[in-house]
């Protein structure tokens, strides 16, 4: 894949009171590159819920390249990709941002579905930067990606 048209990723979790974070976090770096030196950073936010309740915030954000295209490989690996890509008119914004929800629970397990628990945010690169152009760039990325996997 030469040329991603993404300026970055964002990939964000929430951990509830009642979730081992060490697991969540693990869910989370089903996403992430691995990197023999040390593991991609992972920021925390502690927040607090509507009962007082701890929350903690798991977010990455994904800049380079080659890390970006880890992240979209590993979204090949959906079930429904094809229904992704049919659906890119109503996950891409007015401000050029494709977003999708992952499944939390199957992250965990190492499988990559859409569902609830992980928020995925990509800025799509368009030039002008209209949502058409940006719908566009990921019609044309991810079906390259999923005619490569």
């Amino acid at each position: 894949m030469p040329q991603i048209p993404l300026h970055y990723v964002d990939l964000r979790t929430f951990c509830y009171a009642t979730e081992d974070e060490k697991r969540v976090e693990e869910a989370l770096r089903t996403f992430l590159p691995d990197r023999d030196d040390e593991p991609f950073e992972i920021e925390r936010v502690e927040s607090e819920g509507h009962y007082g309740d701890r929350i903690l915030v798991l977010s990455a954000r994904v800049e380079n390249a080659d890390d970006v295209r880890h992240v979209l490989s590993r979204l090949a690996d959906l079930e429904s990709f094809d229904d992704l890509i049919d659906e890119l008119d109503e996950r891409v914004t007015e401000n050029t941002e494709l977003f999708l929800r992952l499944d939390k629970q199957a992250a965990f397990e190492g499988d990559v579905r859409l569902g609830d628990g992980i928020t995925f945010r990509g800025k799509v690169e368009a030039y002008p930067a209209k949502k058409a152009k940006a719908v566009e760039n990921a019609q044309e990325v991810l079906e390259r990606l999923r005619d490569e996997h």
